[in-house]
């Protein structure tokens, strides 16, 4: 029997959208299988910035002239950058990344992007979610996707949680075929008749099914209790991190310790999805101190925890970050950058071939810059994230994952 299979835990109830049939795919949670990814103990994170972070101040272009002339407030001063290669260096917030990326665990990819022109927010972020740049009629994400074309390889059982996202709610990412669930915190976890002070909103959901004398709905909710029996074995509130690791205490750093907390409790976890917001710098953006500084700084300790958490266990995960579009060349005239076009993306992983900036510059010169305002698209996306799920899941369909891109491996960047 088909069914809406879309999951999410809010304010730690769990509660379901769409309860038309069976959740069939909970039975065998239980019991599952691993999947041939993660019996391996491949895993893959996705990270969204969503408001369209500001590449050439995230990775700055510091031997380029045009790039102090253009940014005379909020440029970083050359002395101040993080170099990586003599010619590109990071943001001092981001300090944390250089270690990893000594080690040749983090790659850099500048001028990425979409090779839709939008400027919307909604529409980009909706484009880079689905995978089809300028294709509205899409309704499944590109990670949902990638993990239909691993079954297509591996038919295999999975667990409940072999998808997963740290939010209110399943994302576009991971809208689609394959079950996906979401929850907001782990700590307040809790399902009624299941825990010493069930919320009301857990209460209601077990009326609704355990009082059912629907036999179809009450064993449904049987199934979904003992998924439940899975997630709460992992102790949320009693997690500690490895020794020597701290966590950011905003929310950003709590979805990746919860993250890396799911990574060890053995779940079936295959695929995890987050996102982090405010980027959207239109007004005082800041240099070297300011509003990026901040949200900067927050992301790469949450990252480089995160990492240092999994200790061994890190060697097999990939994790890669993306933002709707990059910022305008130029500040403007609030101290901010405006909607642009080019980015830059971070790939992380035991696997990936690290120690260096990946993609083709395309200057910062006046002529060069698109429609004369923004850095230049060199490497679409879905290069990037076509070659991380085909190297990570073994999603080797890639026109099933990135319909209309003509993706191929001799496109690859060859960062995995």
């Amino acid at each position: 029997m088909q069914m809406n299979r879309r999951f999410f835990l809010r304010d730690g109830a769990l509660a379901i959208a769409g309860t038309a049939a069976i959740p069939s795919f909970l039975v065998r949670s239980v019991m599952a299988q691993a999947t041939a990814a993660s019996a391996q103990g491949r895993r893959l994170v996705v990270i969204f910035q969503r408001g369209a972070a500001d590449g050439l101040n995230v990775v700055v272009p510091y031997r380029e002239k045009n790039y102090y002339a253009m940014r005379p407030t909020i440029a970083i001063p050359e002395n101040q950058v993080v170099d990586l290669d003599g010619f590109f260096g990071l943001h001092p917030s981001l300090a944390p990344f250089k270690p990893l990326y000594n080690q040749g665990h983090l790659a850099v990819i500048h001028a990425a992007g979409s090779p839709d022109m939008s400027r919307s927010h909604f529409d980009a972020q909706d484009y880079m979610e689905s995978g089809t740049p300028g294709v509205k009629s899409t309704t499944d994400g590109w990670l949902n996707r990638a993990l239909q074309a691993e079954d297509q390889r591996h038919r295999q059982e999975h667990t409940a949680f072999r998808a997963l996202a740290l939010g209110a709610q399943v994302p576009r990412t991971l809208a689609g075929n394959v079950p996906a669930i979401a929850f907001s915190n782990l700590n307040n976890f809790s399902v009624g008749g299941r825990a010493a002070t069930p919320s009301p909103a857990a209460n209601a959901f077990e009326a609704m099914y355990g009082d059912s004398g629907d036999q179809i709905f009450h064993a449904a909710g049987d199934e979904t209790f003992e998924a439940v029996k899975m997630l709460r074995a992992a102790n949320p509130s009693q997690y500690k991190p490895a020794a020597g690791v701290n966590y950011p205490g905003s929310e950003f750093g709590n979805s990746m310790r919860q993250i890396a907390q799911l990574f060890k409790a053995n779940l079936g976890v295959e695929a995890a999805f987050t996102d982090v917001g405010g980027w959207d710098t239109h007004q005082n953006q800041g240099g070297v101190n300011g509003q990026l500084s901040d949200r900067l700084r927050d992301f790469s300790s949450s990252i480089a925890a995160f990492w240092s958490d999994l200790g061994a266990d890190a060697e097999n995960v990939t994790l890669v970050t993306m933002s709707e579009f990059g910022r305008t060349a130029r500040q403007n005239g609030t101290g901010g950058t405006d909607h642009g076009h080019a980015n830059a993306m971070f790939v992380l992983g035991g696997q990936v071939k690290g120690g260096k900036v990946y993609g083709r510059w395309p200057g910062l010169n006046n002529d060069q810059l698109n429609e004369g305002r923004d850095l230049t698209v060199t490497t679409d996306f879905r290069q990037v994230l076509g070659e991380v799920v085909t190297r990570t899941l073994g999603a080797n369909n890639l026109e099933m994952v990135f319909p209309g891109a003509q993706l191929s491996a001799n496109r690859f960047l060859r960062l995995v």
